[in-house]
C-alpha cells in the first residue's frame, strides 16, 4: 500500500492488572491514504487514547504491526521510534502545551531545533512561514502567554506541521474553545488538509465536528465497531 500513511493490522494492546492481564484493544485494522481527513470518536473508556498513543509512537502494541509512512515499526530501537516521531508524526492537543515564556515562533520552531541541535535561518522561515498560514504573521514575536486560546492553538497547529509530517494526531484540539472559535480552528485543520495533503486523524466527542470529516471511525471496548465515509464532511 504505497500511498498509506498510517496501517494497523490485528493491533491488540493489554496492560497488567495485579496477576492479570487487561486487554483494551483487540485486534485493530485501520488503514489511513494520504490526504484522508477522519475523525475517531468512541464513549470513554473505549480505547481511543490508548490506540492514538501507539499509532502516535508513544507506547508500543502488545502484538500485531503498526506501520507509519510504509515503514513497520514493532522492531525498531526506541532511538529510531522517536526519530520517526519526531519526523513524519504531528501532534494538537486540547491543551496546547506551548512554552509560555517563549514566542509564538519560538514555539513553532521546537520540533526543527529537537531535530537539527541549533537555530538557524532556515528554521525561522519556515516557522514565520507557518505563523503566516494560520493567521499569526503579526504574532510571531508575542510571548505564547499573551495570546489568546484561539490563538496559542493556531500556534500548535503551525508547530505541529513543522517537519512536515505525512500524518497529524489531533487529540480534542477545539475542546478547550468556544463554538464560533472551535469552528474557526477545525476550518483552518481542513485548510491544511487540502492545501498540504497532510493525513488528519481527530479525536473529538462533538459530533457536529466528527460530521465535517471525510470519515468516522468509531471505536467501542476496544473494537472498531463502524468505519464510515461521511457524505457530509
Amino acid at each position: 500500500m504505497a500511498d498509506s500513511v498510517l496501517r494497523l493490522t490485528g493491533i491488540r494492546k493489554s496492560y497488567q492488572s495485579g496477576d492479570s492481564q487487561l486487554a483494551v484493544l483487540h485486534g485493530i485494522d485501520l488503514n489511513l491514504a494520504r490526504g484522508e481527513f477522519a475523525a475517531l470518536i468512541g464513549p470513554s473508556g473505549s480505547g481511543k487514547s490508548t490506540l492514538l498513543n501507539l499509532i502516535g509512537l508513544l507506547d508500543r502494541p502488545s502484538d500485531g504491526h503498526l506501520y507509519i509512512d510504509g515503514e513497520e515499526t514493532s522492531g525498531l530501537p526506541e532511538a529510531t521510534i522517536t526519530r520517526l516521531r519526531g519526523r513524519r508524526i504531528g501532534f494538537v492537543f486540547q491543551h496546547h502545551l506551548l512554552i509560555p515564556a517563549f514566542t509564538a515562533l519560538e514555539n513553532v520552531m521546537m520540533p526543527l531545533l529537537v531535530d537539527r541541535g541549533r537555530p538557524d535561518a532556515t528554521m525561522r522561515a519556515r516557522a514565520a512561514e507557518l505563523l503566516a498560514g494560520v493567521g499569526l504573521a503579526e504574532r510571531a514575536d508575542y510571548p505564547a502567554s499573551k495570546l489568546s486560546g484561539g490563538q496559542q492553538q493556531r500556534v500548535a497547529i503551525a508547530r505541529a506541521l513543522a517537519m512536515r509530517p505525512a500524518l497529524v494526531l489531533a487529540d480534542e484540539p477545539t475542546g478547550n474553545l468556544d463554538t464560533h472559535t472551535a469552528d474557526d480552528i477545525f476550518a483552518l485543520l481542513r485548510e491544511v488538509n487540502l492545501r498540504e495533503g497532510t493525513t488528519f486523524l481527530i479525536v473529538t466527542h462533538d459530533p457536529r465536528l466528527a460530521a465535517r470529516c471525510d470519515r468516522i471511525v468509531e471505536l467501542v471496548d476496544g473494537q472498531i465497531v463502524s468505519d464510515r465515509a461521511n457524505a457530509t464532511g
